[in-house]
């Protein structure tokens, strides 16, 4: 097969950077494409000399061919904050989508199965994120977004892995990583 190709982009705190956040950092978000797949690290050092706390997501915008038809398996079972209507609950059954759709859910302990018409994806993430945020704006936010097309939303759905409800602290020179990886699933 194919060998992956990678490209890691770094940065690191500057004078710049302490003008909007004042610590020291190191960050390297890797991309790996293999044959079927691709995979998202980050990994964080804390280069300074006093602990601090982070959250984060990797914001994956994929592409769908339409998202009245997108069924996401997986997430049963799991805790789930509705950021549209601001209630907790329990994911029950798949997630399907019918206008704007904002959740962050528990991580579940396997990987998940977005199915898009025929095509699909295996969406897996490191344990060190224990957050998966499902985002897709709906008809009338996108109408607001500059940044997408009026009807961007029928072809767009974020699935991201991340670390929200309870933020990672660094001590002086620790390191933390996560990751995000995508696999195609055999057409249906």
């Amino acid at each position: 097969g194919e060998a992956p190709t990678s490209v890691c982009l770094e940065l690191a705190d500057s004078d710049a950077t302490r003008a909007w956040w004042p610590q020291r950092f190191a960050a390297q978000l890797t991309v790996v494409l293999g044959p079927g797949s691709l995979r998202v690290a980050l990994a964080v050092r804390n280069t300074g000399a006093s602990a601090w706390d982070f959250t984060t997501a990797l914001h994956t915008y994929l592409r769908v061919d339409a998202i009245e038809q997108v069924r996401l398996d997986g997430l049963e079972g799991c805790a789930r904050w509705n950021a549209v209507a601001d209630v907790r609950g329990t994911q029950q059954g798949p997630v399907e989508f019918v206008g704007e759709y904002d959740s962050v859910f528990q991580a579940p302990p396997g990987p998940l199965r977005l199915r898009d018409g025929a095509h699909g994806l295996q969406v897996s993430q490191s344990s060190g994120l224990s957050n998966t945020v499902v985002w897709n704006p709906g008809a009338d936010l996108c109408a607001r977004l500059n940044d997408l097309p009026a009807e961007g939303y029928r072809s767009m759905l974020c699935v991201e892995a991340a670390q929200i409800d309870q933020p990672v602290t660094l001590a002086p020179q620790a390191r933390w990583q996560g990751w995000q990886e995508f696999r195609a699933l055999p057409a249906l």
